[in-house]
């Protein structure tokens, strides 16, 4: 239900939007914008190929230590 609610909420919106909100997630010390993040990050690894989702797995492992 979440997810779909967010999902909702972004049809339609702009590469700039989008970027705005992933931005202010990251500004605002809000919890609450996590689970929009976490549906963003599942799209994003739900329609990546295996080398894009090496990349962000190196990413993260680089960024975790």
């Amino acid at each position: 239900m979440i997810k779909e609610h967010i999902i909702n909420n972004f049809k339609g919106a702009s590469k700039e939007e989008i970027k705005e909100s992933i931005v202010s997630s990251f500004n605002d010390s809000d919890e609450i914008t996590l689970p929009g993040l976490g549906v963003f990050f599942g799209i994003v690894w739900s329609n990546s190929s295996d080398e894009e989702r090496n990349k962000i797995l190196n990413i993260l492992k680089d960024n975790l230590s």
